[in-house]
């Protein structure tokens, strides 16, 4: 059982390295969504993409920086 455990930890590691980059993304995701569901514009979702996923990379990499 400690080996399936240790398997699905390193599993999930390949996936999700930092964890807020991870949610973060998902949450600019979530704000897309809502966005192209009340405003019916493809256009404005994806800007909304666009820039929110810009801005979390730069804060990712802002926050690794200042980490090392």
């Amino acid at each position: 059982m400690k080996t399936l455990s240790l398997l699905w930890t390193e599993l999930i590691g390949l996936f999700v390295d930092d964890e807020f980059l991870a949610l973060a993304i998902l949450g600019v995701v979530a704000v897309a969504s809502v966005a192209a569901t009340w405003f019916h514009a493809a256009a404005v979702a994806g800007g909304i993409l666009l820039a929110g996923c810009v801005v979390v990379l730069l804060a990712s990499a802002y926050r690794g920086a200042r980490k090392s």
